[in-house]
């Protein structure tokens, strides 16, 4: 059939016809599966990263050069916490757009900063606020022995 000799009812419904199927693969449903599988080497790496310290924080730039508002509220709650620096590391997550997506999968949260005390996950900033406030963050510090030691206390036994 010549094309130019085609209706324009026959045009549309061979219009219709011929329009590519929606690719069920792009679906929103499908485009939120896919972003729930991060790469076996980015949750090794994240894996690893997590046991590189007792206290590791997931943020968004440096502890000295924070670059967002949340990100410097964790830093400050670590440090009013008294965190031992020589037992606290963190990784920007700006550096590397595969840490900042997988992380997020990682732990199934959905924001940054992340914090991990002794290789588990305890959440994002508001959750260090509220753990702050009541005291169960200086408790969980405390228990996992990552404070910095008071000047005057005494780590071993006294010597009669």
């Amino acid at each position: 059939m010549n094309p130019t000799m085609l209706s324009r009812s026959t045009l549309s419904v061979a219009g219709t016809a011929l329009r590519p199927r929606r690719n069920p693969l792009l679906s929103s449903r499908f485009a939120a599966l896919q972003k729930a599988f991060i790469s076996s080497e980015t949750r090794k790496a994240i894996d690893k990263a997590v046991g590189t310290a007792p206290v590791v924080l997931f943020m968004k730039g440096t502890p000295e050069t924070p670059q967002c508002g949340f990100s410097i509220a964790s830093i400050q709650i670590l440090g009013l916490q008294g965190v031992n620096p020589q037992k606290f590391t963190a990784f920007n997550v700006l550096e590397d757009e595969e840490l900042r997506q997988g992380i997020k999968e990682y732990s199934d949260w959905p924001t940054i900063p992340q914090l991990y005390v002794d290789n588990e996950f305890v959440g994002g900033t508001d959750i260090l606020m509220s753990m702050h406030q009541d005291g169960s963050l200086a408790k969980l510090l405390e228990e996992k022995d990552v404070l910095v030691e008071a000047e005057g206390s005494e780590t071993s036994t006294p010597s009669p």
